[in-house]
């Protein structure tokens, strides 16, 4: 039964949990999502990637470019695992970044703009060796200068991801949660305690959210009027974000 994490460090320990379950049962495309405002990447990151500890120099790090690569080769000075960027210009081949001895492959963060390179490298990979992808972004509607073809590769490459753990809270009082293989569900402050007041057994709209949170009988009361000091399941995990600016 899932639960709602107290703070960055527990969604971290359900997400890695709930991946590890998922390539148990053999699903190969994954993508693991904690959608918090000001979450530092690489602070992500360097927290996810214990629980890949087990494969050693068989994993292979993607990030979206060179840059990013660079930074991580600097900072990780000494890791087992092998670092490298998804590559978006011409002289970057997918065959060339993908070798027969890696067994799993993590990508942090890539956008629309590595969407074309993204399904190459994966279908370089093929079907049977695991992809992990952690907090993509790429479905951002902020993204520049992708066009409709890429927008049809995106869709067709985002139709063939499972979704290993998912975190996102809507406000102070609601959050979306799916951790593999349980459903999607939705949560709800009420009377101090959070509640799952909804399982579905897809990722649900904003719409369908709306729908759902108006039948529990929230409401966009104004701020003022809502109860002072009202428990809030994300307190430590905002706290924890906000260390990180400091």
């Amino acid at each position: 039964m899932s639960e709602l994490p107290n703070s960055l460090e527990d969604a971290i320990a359900q997400a890695g949990e709930a991946t590890k379950a998922a390539l148990a049962d053999g699903q190969t495309r994954l993508q693991v999502e904690l959608l918090f405002p000001e979450l530092k990447l690489m602070t992500l990151a360097e927290q996810f990637l214990p629980f890949f500890t087990e494969y050693g120099d068989k994993l292979k790090v993607f990030f979206a470019d060179a840059g990013a690569a660079g930074l991580a080769r600097r900072d990780w000075a000494g890791v087992e695992f092998k670092i490298e960027d998804i590559g978006t210009g011409r002289a970057s081949s997918a065959e060339s970044k993908i070798q027969p001895e890696d067994e799993i492959f993590l990508f942090i963060s890539p956008t629309s703009v590595e969407v074309n390179q993204l399904e190459k490298l994966c279908a370089v990979i093929g079907e049977t060796r695991p992809i992990v992808i952690l907090n993509p972004r790429l479905e951002d509607s902020g993204v520049v200068g992708i066009g409709y073809a890429a927008r049809q590769t995106r869709d067709r490459f985002l139709s063939t991801i499972e979704s290993s753990y998912y975190l996102r809270p809507i406000f102070a009082e609601a959050a979306v949660l799916r951790s593999y293989p349980g459903l999607w569900e939705l949560w709800q402050e009420k009377g101090g305690e959070y509640e799952k007041i909804a399982e579905l057994p897809r990722k649900p709209s904003g719409d369908e959210i709306d729908m759902i949170l108006a039948d529990q009988g929230q409401t966009s009361a104004p701020e003022e009027a809502k109860p002072a000091n009202k428990p809030n399941v994300f307190r430590g995990l905002q706290r924890f974000i906000r260390a990180l600016r400091n």
